[in-house]
């Protein structure tokens, strides 16, 4: 007989979670949040989250997903009206969610890309990009020595990292990696094979440790791949949606791409959706045979609602500009903080709207960094591909007092890593 847990009568404890965290999720995961003092977060709103001990801290991670914050109004606004009405649909009916949310993401995105294919995950818009690639005759990849695509297996593919990739070869086939921004290598190639090439990569690289590539690359790339009849996917999921300061990375060099990715913020901060939205020419294989490629919560209404909610948000809100602003002001903070505090530990400070790394000399400071930074109240993240970058994708509705706040932690937590007095966790 199957024994249903009884609903819980009293909190939940640090203690409790991560026993269960071990138990049944990851002893990782658990190892990684004892780093941080097994806080357990419960609320969050706008630019700030609160922990079961009531502790507040400023958000500037969550991997580019909160670029309105946490829990915006006109999301909030849109979600709960559909939940309240048709959460979910048969996929077999017209609907109109799904079409009006289609609409105002083409809206943004550069001309020409008129299709869209929803998703849950960046890596399930990797891989409806790679699979419209060989539908339409480009059997073997190039993608980018740094950069990330995902970890399902074709994206896993594209993504050049040893240690994510070992434990799951052999992979798809036919995947070359190129140095990033090196556009001589590109067209060589290219040229070796003409028509048969389809090229993935990122306008920033953003789990590569923000790594920018040299003006005119991303042009530079789009004239290659259609001088040599190739395909262009433009993986947008972390620097699309106004996080650059730009709607897309591809408006920097006014890149039109066979297909661009979307994802992260792309739900508002409040749902998982991607999309993959393509050019009709590269969407033709979908458009001939609706059950080519297909997934059961592709489009479903609540997250239409939330995907036109963000849209909204980031219009009404001025959140592009707002975005290109607010790197512009913390990107020479940071930066003079950390070759102050850090003048032998400091690589590099690099950024583009509000993506910021802070490359360090060696990985074993950026964890250390990351801590204190938590200790000082800000959540700031890791890159997976440079593992000494810290990386800040704080959201574009920041008010003075927050990139107050978030430069005082910043030198406090740099100052702290230097002087080797590292508290507790989150404990200020």
């Amino acid at each position: 007989m199957t024994v249903v847990p009884e609903a819980r009568i009293t909190p939940d404890t640090e203690e409790e979670i991560l026993g269960l965290y071990r138990a049944h999720l990851s002893k990782g995961r658990a190892t990684l949040a004892e780093l941080f003092g097994s806080h357990m977060e419960v609320e969050s709103s706008g630019a700030w989250l609160t922990t079961s001990d009531g502790e507040r801290f400023l958000n500037a991670g969550g991997y580019g997903v909160f670029i309105m914050g946490a829990r915006h109004p006109i999301v909030m606004e849109e979600v709960e009206r559909q939940l309240r009405t048709h959460p979910t649909a048969t996929r077999i009916l017209l609907e109109p969610t799904v079409a009006r949310a289609a609409e105002a993401l083409v809206s943004t995105t550069p001309p020409g890309l008129d299709r869209v294919h929803f998703a849950l995950s960046g890596a399930e818009a990797v891989e409806t990009g790679l699979k419209l690639a060989r539908a339409n005759g480009r059997r073997r990849t190039v993608a980018m020595h740094g950069g990330y695509h995902g970890k399902t297996l074709g994206a896993l593919s594209a993504t050049a990292k040893e240690v994510y990739q070992k434990p799951f070869r052999p992979l798809v086939p036919d995947f070359t990696h190129l140095p990033y921004g090196d556009a001589a290598a590109l067209e060589r190639e290219l040229a070796a094979h003409p028509g048969e090439v389809c090229v993935i990569l990122e306008p920033v690289q953003g789990e590569g440790g923000v790594i920018i590539p040299p003006k005119g690359y991303l042009k530079q790339v789009e004239e290659l791949v259609r001088a040599y009849d190739g395909f262009l996917i433009l993986d947008e999921v972390q620097s699309g949606f106004g996080r650059l300061g730009e709607w897309w990375g591809a408006d920097t060099e006014g890149v039109v791409p066979d297909v661009l990715l979307a994802g992260k913020a792309l739900g508002g901060g409040v749902l998982p959706v991607s999309a993959a939205v393509a050019t009709r020419k590269a969407f033709r294989p979908f458009d001939k045979d609706p059950y080519v490629h297909t997934a059961t919560f592709s489009g479903q209404p609540l997250l239409m609602a939330a995907v036109q909610g963000a849209i909204r948000a980031i219009r009404e809100d001025r959140m592009v500009t707002r975005a290109m602003d607010l790197g512009n002001r913390l990107l020479p903070g940071i930066a003079e903080i950390a070759r102050r505090n850090l003048p032998d530990q400091l690589v590099e400070v690099r950024g583009r709207g509000l993506l910021i790394g802070v490359e360090l000399v060696e990985a074993g400071l950026a964890g250390e960094l990351l801590i204190e930074l938590f200790n000082h109240g800000v959540v700031a993240n890791h890159s997976m591909n440079g593992s000494a970058v810290v990386r800040f994708t704080p959201p574009a509705i920041l008010t003075d007092h927050d990139v107050d706040f978030l430069l005082d932690s910043f030198d406090k937590a740099t100052r702290d890593l230097i002087s080797g007095s590292a508290t507790m966790p989150g404990r200020r």
